[in-house]
């Protein structure tokens, strides 16, 4: 599987829905399944020799709901594919996202969450301990700020709740996968809306490339989190 020299622009999955983006299959049967908020930029990656498949992105605010999503996936493709993968973090769902994948035998990329495996888990550690009060902006999350996160949470009903929503942070960081001015002015403009300062890291696709273009075997397995009982 290789990396075509110019990335896609591809538009983003629906929130609320499933979706799924055939790819060139001459070269492997591949199979990931992605976070819906990941979904324009894996495709924007170009690589060839697997498929797409994305969870809804509004799973993130039912966290709860990811593992059995997932599990429900994969045993609804397994027969069509060789391989696998998991393109999620582990996304608030404090280890039963990993205890579904060891059951079914698929392996997801290393981190947390996206923030991580876009930074770099030892780049995000430094940005966290640098302000732990630090509320984070993807290309994703910013597109979709007012759906995701002043409707997720009722600020457009309720916008007297903003302050005590957010009264632990100080800072909004974009993260930003491409340099897209629109996208840009968008997470300013959510930051604004949040109160909060405004700092913006490039980060690319991050950890998205090397994961997926590598062959079976050769990926590192996400180490093991002590998540309590």
């Amino acid at each position: 599987m290789t990396a075509t020299q110019r990335r896609r622009r591809v538009p983003d999955a629906d929130l609320e829905s499933a979706a799924a983006y055939p790819g060139d299959r001459t070269n492997g049967r591949m199979l990931v399944i992605a976070c819906g908020a990941l979904a324009r930029e894996v495709l924007a990656l170009g690589l060839d020799g697997l498929d797409v498949t994305c969870l809804p992105a509004s799973l993130h605010n039912r966290p709860e709901r990811i593992p059995e999503a997932m599990r429900a996936s994969i045993r609804a493709n397994r027969d069509a594919y060789d391989e696998i993968l998991c393109l999620y973090g582990d996304c608030g769902t404090g280890g039963a996202l990993d205890r579904v994948l060891a059951e079914e035998g698929v392996q997801r990329i290393a981190g947390a969450h996206c923030y991580a495996f876009y930074t770099g888990e030892a780049a995000f550690a430094a940005l966290a301990e640098e302000e732990p009060g630090t509320f984070y902006l993807t290309d994703f999350l910013a597109r979709h700020f007012d759906a995701l996160v002043i409707r997720g949470l009722g600020l457009d009903r309720f916008p007297e709740l903003r302050d005590a929503y957010f009264a632990a942070y100080r800072r909004v960081v974009h993260l930003a996968q491409v340099e897209d001015p629109e996208t840009d002015a968008k997470a300013r403009a959510a930051a604004l809306r949040l109160g909060l300062a405004y700092e913006r890291r490039f980060t690319g696709l991050g950890a998205l490339a090397a994961f997926l273009d590598k062959k079976p075997g050769e990926r590192e397995p996400e180490r093991a989190t002590a998540w309590p009982a």
